[in-house]
């Protein structure tokens, strides 16, 4: 009777390497059962079960002609089952890492965008602040501090003395907290 079922599993294996759909439906109805209860046992899911027993069977009809017909087919059809399962739950362990490494980056991005707010809203006060100077006060502060002049090029740029300079600079840092004293605290 084994014999038999060999014979007729090699004949079925021939014919679906020779690319028989009719073979490859004959087989796929002896084991489908088989297999889906097998995933089944292993994922634990029926819609995931469902979605890999037809995976293996996509894969079968794909490889059809690397069939080695003098193997036996179960053995082949149990291991691309494993494999699918092992497979998937590598991709969910990953996914689960990504989605983890995302969690993160997200929340340091969320973080940053924090910091990148609060930074703009402390430079908007700024400058309505320096607008709040006097046009020359507003001019040497803007020059020296903001663009980064020393005293002395500012007096040379500007036509007056270091003296003024650290005068207005002076003035303007009194105002300027002043302002934000007023209008932001």
């Amino acid at each position: 009777m084994e014999e038999i079922l060999e014979l007729r599993e090699k004949k079925l294996l021939n014919a679906l390497t020779a690319n028989s759909e009719e073979a490859f439906t004959k087989i796929y109805h002896i084991y489908f059962s088989r297999l889906y209860s097998r995933i089944m046992f292993m994922v634990k899911d029926e819609e995931l079960a469902d979605e890999l027993v037809q995976e293996l069977f996509l894969r079968l009809w794909l490889k059809r002609e690397k069939i080695d017909p003098s193997q036996s087919i179960q053995a082949y059809l149990y291991r691309i089952a494993q494999n699918l399962v092992y497979d998937h739950f590598r991709k969910v362990a990953s996914d689960r890492r990504m989605i983890q490494e995302l969690s993160n980056h997200t929340s340091e991005l969320y973080w940053h965008s924090d910091v990148l707010i609060e930074e703009k809203e402390q430079s908007d006060i700024l400058c309505c602040a320096i607008e709040s100077l006097s046009p020359q006060r507003k001019k040497t502060f803007v020059f020296c501090k903001l663009e980064g002049y020393s005293y002395q090029k500012a007096s040379e740029v500007l036509g007056i003395s270091q003296a003024t300079i650290n005068t207005h600079i002076t003035h303007s840092f009194r105002l300027l907290k002043s302002f934000v004293l007023k209008n932001y605290c």
